[in-house]
C-alpha cells in the first residue's frame, strides 16, 4: 500500500501543478489561477503517493462582504490510475478541516453538469447543488455547470 502525503505548493514546484492540470483537465489555465493558488497558502496541496505526484487541490480565497472569507475550489484531480485509492478525499478533506479551523463557513465549486463522478464525490462530503450556470464553459461540452456549496460547521475555541 502506499502512502500519500501533501505537500504546499510553492514557486518551486508550482511547475508539477501545471503539469498535473494539463494532464487531467480539458481548460488551459492562466496566470491569475496560479497566483490565486499560491497566495491560498495551505488552501493549496499537492498529493504524491509512494513519492509520484498524482494529484492536487487548488482554491482561491475570496472576501465577502462583511469581510468573511469563503473557498473556492478551483480545481480538485488525481490522475486516472490512482483514483479511488483516497487520494482526492485526503485532499478535500484537508481543505475542509482547514476551513472550520480557520472559521471559515463557506466552500464552493463550480462542476460540469455531465460529470456525474464529481458531483456524487462531493455529495459524500455534504456539498449540495445550489445553482446552475448556463454556458459557464467556452470549448467544452456541455457547457452548462452545477454550483456545489457546502455550510462548515464551526470549530468553537474551547472557552
Amino acid at each position: 500500500m502506499g502512502v500519500i502525503s501533501l505537500d504546499g505548493v510553492r514557486d518551486k514546484n508550482v511547475m508539477q501543478l501545471k503539469k498535473l492540470n494539463t494532464a487531467l483537465f480539458p481548460v488551459r489555465y492562466n496566470d491569475k489561477y496560479y497566483a490565486d493558488a499560491l497566495s491560498s497558502g495551505e488552501f493549496t496541496k499537492l498529493a504524491y503517493y509512494s513519492d509520484i505526484c498524482v494529484g492536487s487541490i487548488a482554491c482561491r480565497l475570496e472576501k465577502k462582504e462583511g469581510g468573511a472569507i469563503r473557498v473556492y475550489i478551483m480545481t480538485l484531480g488525481v490522475l486516472a490510475p490512482y483514483r479511488g485509492l483516497g487520494i482526492g478525499t485526503k485532499l478535500l478533506t484537508h481543505v475542509l478541516d482547514l476551513s472550520a479551523k480557520q472559521n471559515i463557513s463557506e466552500i464552493y465549486l463550480h462542476v460540469q453538469t455531465n460529470n456525474d463522478d464529481a458531483i456524487g464525490f462531493y455529495k459524500k462530503f455534504g456539498f449540495e447543488i445550489t445553482d446552475t450556470i448556463q454556458n459557464y464553459y467556452t470549448n467544452i461540452t456541455p457547457p452548462d455547470c452545477y454550483v456545489l456549496s457546502k455550510i462548515i460547521a464551526q470549530v468553537h475555541p474551547k472557552k
